[in-house]
């Protein structure tokens, strides 16, 4: 009578495991991309707001009178939810795991600092810029899902509900008495954390599936630097306007008669 092997239910059940990983990082990708450049959309659109209280309140009423802003912020909230259950897969469950990548990454911070003089040596704790960028796109990513699932409930009940406002929407007066009155902190954390924690992403995203064959890894990194300034540029001056601390310096554009 044959002997059956100890192991013969290991290889069906490793690829099983490898497929499902793949799935996993599949979905959580196109997740992330769809999110990111949902954001740096999100940027421009809520950027109205230096035209003006009128540029803005035209804006949002567009887009809620044609019912594009209703659906898309359910879909969104869903794919933020799909996106943070998938990426947490990563991010350290123990205490003991939290308190090696905080080692970690305190070590990565100060590698290289003692270098041998010659130029030919090389340091065994050269810094590496990848281990880093990703140590630290897991400490925003914590940060986002908490800062950004109020933002996005806040964005879903000013869209359909009237809670805040005379009407279900957004508007401008309301936007920036809110932010005004306090929120413009939190959102100054949300904009550092989300740009960083998106451009970092989408880099990493491009290296993992093989654009750096046609780029670079300079070319990647200098791509990602100049996104995350451009839109942490732009979303300083739009959280300025809508803390009433700078007039909109685009409202020239709509000086004429509103209809």
């Amino acid at each position: 009578m044959p002997v059956k092997a100890k192991n013969s239910g290991t290889i069906p059940t490793v690829v099983s495991d490898a497929r499902r990983q793949l799935y996993y990082e599949l979905v959580s990708g196109a997740s992330g991309l769809v999110l990111a450049l949902f954001m740096w959309g999100h940027m421009v659109l809520v950027g109205s707001i230096l035209t003006g209280e009128r540029g803005f309140n035209w804006l949002a009423e567009m887009l809620e009178v044609y019912y594009i802003a209703q659906p898309t912020v359910v879909v969104i909230l869903v794919l933020f939810l799909v996106h943070a259950a998938l990426a947490s897969r990563k991010i350290p469950a123990q205490l003991a795991e939290r308190r090696r990548m905080i080692e970690l990454g305190k070590g990565l911070a100060h590698a290289g600092r003692d270098r041998p003089a010659t130029a030919s040596a090389i340091s065994p704790l050269q810094a590496h810029v990848e281990s880093r960028l990703w140590i630290w796109q897991v400490r925003t990513g914590m940060v986002v899902l908490v800062l950004g699932s109020f933002h996005v409930i806040l964005l879903g009940i000013d869209v359909l509900t009237p809670l805040f406002g005379e009407r279900p929407g957004i508007e401008a007066l309301t936007s920036v008495a809110r932010v005004k009155a306090g929120l413009w902190l939190p959102y100054a954390i949300l904009l550092l954390c989300v740009e960083f924690h998106a451009s970092v992403g989408l880099y990493r995203l491009a290296v993992k599936w093989g654009v750096g064959r046609h780029f670079s890894r300079r070319a990647l990194h200098i791509i990602e630097r100049v996104l995350l300034w451009f839109f942490l540029g732009l979303g300083v001056v739009v959280l300025l306007v809508l803390a009433d601390v700078l007039s909109p310096p685009l409202a020239f554009l709509l000086t004429g008669p509103a209809t």
